[in-house]
């Protein structure tokens, strides 16, 4: 058996330059080894491209100016990772120093398919010399048609677009209410309050807020909007007593939560809601901000469980990085909307929905999915295999690519290693838990490094107990 050690690519910290070495017995490890020798020859070409890109943009400053800049003049809601990064491609990330990274967090699982696609930045460039924004008064044929595809693909029958995930959850919320008063004229006080899940997030605006489990979100803007109860997540027979006739509106759900922690929810936990929601006559709203558009290997996180909703939200990956949400509802829900119930002076614009299009061409490919659920359980598996049993590590979760690693520490210091080993993570849960959610697009090759990368780092978790 040879093996080859090689030094991962511009580490942070001289303190944290971990040596790796791997087992070359199979031929894939062979020409693996031999591709990552090659990145530095990579880095130095990127490096280049960024100091170009800094020049002509007048941006020729450190991480250190740019970060003590940002004190000075945005306010401070953002704990931010202290790297400024400069440019990308694929699965790769370069600050501006020029030091490269493996990106696992795709932007907050937002760059399914990677830095600079191609066909992304084709269709982008091409839209944009044409029409970028006229706003909802008028008709625009990109965003006609990206709606004619997300129907033809979902359950759903008619489409609403916003610019994020959180606002996608507002109109869900107006629509639910909405659609009580439209389905009862004659109740006195028609449903209007909302059951959602602990550790669950639906966003930052005040009704999404007010869905959220997280006390130290909610707390310092009190009063949020009131009617929402939350009920342990998975629960069956505590959800059951809450769900009632004439009083619930809605019941907002993930079927993966991301942002809480990467927590599944079961088949008959969602069958249960669709009864119950059913029975009730109550919406069932599945958000699948993070966990949808290909993220698990289905197109949309619902379809493994053979459960529908009545309203689904999107957002995060849909246009590739460019600010778009969506309200996926069904012919029922859609028919108590009228016009001026609800509206958006950006959202659904030719660029952004132009840009969605190429993303979902390519996402919506079944082979691309394929290749999605196969790498989810080869990367899966080599976390256990390194990872599994060992210090600190209490569970290795999730399936497609979105997983989650649960710690019985704060995984901060983990993190922190990682990146300055050249791995960009992220936390979630309450602080405990890897989240890891990468470009699509990612190759088994990079998902051995982030394995190897994760395992030589963690060891530095015994040093913060």
């Amino acid at each position: 058996m040879s093996s080859v050690h090689i030094r991962l690519p511009n580490p942070l910290s001289p303190q944290v330059n971990l040596r790796r070495s791997f087992d070359l017995h199979k031929s894939r490890r062979a020409s693996y080894a031999t591709a990552c020798l090659n990145v530095e020859v990579e880095a130095a070409d990127n490096k280049a491209l960024a100091e170009k890109s800094k020049l002509k943009l007048g941006l020729a400053k450190s991480s250190k100016e740019v970060i003590e800049a940002e004190a000075k003049v945005l306010v401070g809601t953002y704990a931010r990772t202290p790297v400024v990064l400069a440019s990308g491609k694929g699965c790769k990330l370069y600050d501006v120093e020029g030091r490269e990274y493996l990106d696992m967090s795709a932007g907050i699982a937002v760059n399914s398919l990677g830095h600079g696609d191609e066909d992304w930045f084709k269709a982008v460039v091409e839209q944009a010399s044409l029409l970028t924004h006229v706003s909802n008064v008028y008709y625009s044929v990109p965003q006609v048609e990206l709606a004619k595809r997300l129907v033809a693909s979902s359950f759903a029958d008619r489409v609403f677009f916003s610019n994020s995930g959180t606002e996608a959850n507002e109109a869900a919320i107006k629509f639910a209410r909405k659609f009580q008063r439209y389905s009862n004229p004659d109740a006195k006080e028609p449903a209007t309050e909302f059951i959602a899940f602990t550790n669950c997030f639906h966003g930052r605006t005040m009704g999404a807020l007010a869905l959220t489990s997280k006390q130290q979100y909610r707390s310092p803007f009190e009063p949020v909007m009131p009617g929402v109860t939350f009920v342990e997540y998975g629960n069956i027979q505590a959800t059951k007593e809450l769900i009632q006739r004439g009083k619930t509106a809605a019941v907002f759900v993930e079927p993966i939560q991301g942002e809480g922690g990467i927590y599944s929810a079961t088949k008959e936990f969602l069958q249960f809601l669709r009864s119950a929601c059913d029975d009730a006559g109550a919406l069932l709203v599945f958000d699948e901000v993070q966990c949808g558009l290909g993220r698990t290997g289905y197109l949309w996180a619902h379809e493994a469980f053979g459960v529908f909703p009545d309203i689904m939200t999107l957002a995060k990956p849909l246009a590739g990085g460019l600010p778009i949400g969506a309200v996926l509802v069904t012919e029922r829900v859609a028919s108590a909307i009228n016009y001026g119930d609800h509206g958006s002076t950006f959202a659904g614009g030719p660029l952004v929905c132009s840009a969605a299009l190429a993303v979902l061409d390519k996402i919506s490919n079944p082979s691309f999915l394929a290749s999605v659920s196969k790498k989810g359980l080869y990367f899966k598996e080599i976390l256990k295999q390194k990872l599994g049993g060992r210090s600190h590590v209490r569970e290795i979760r999730g399936f497609g690519l979105i997983l989650g690693i649960e710690l019985d520490v704060p995984a901060t210091p983990f993190v922190d290693a990682c990146r300055n080993s050249g791995l960009l993570v992220l936390t979630a849960g309450k602080g405990n838990v890897v989240r890891i959610v990468p470009p699509l697009i990612i190759t088994e090759q990079e998902l051995d490094l982030a394995a190897e990368i994760l395992s030589q780092a963690l060891p530095v978790l015994d040093q913060h107990k």
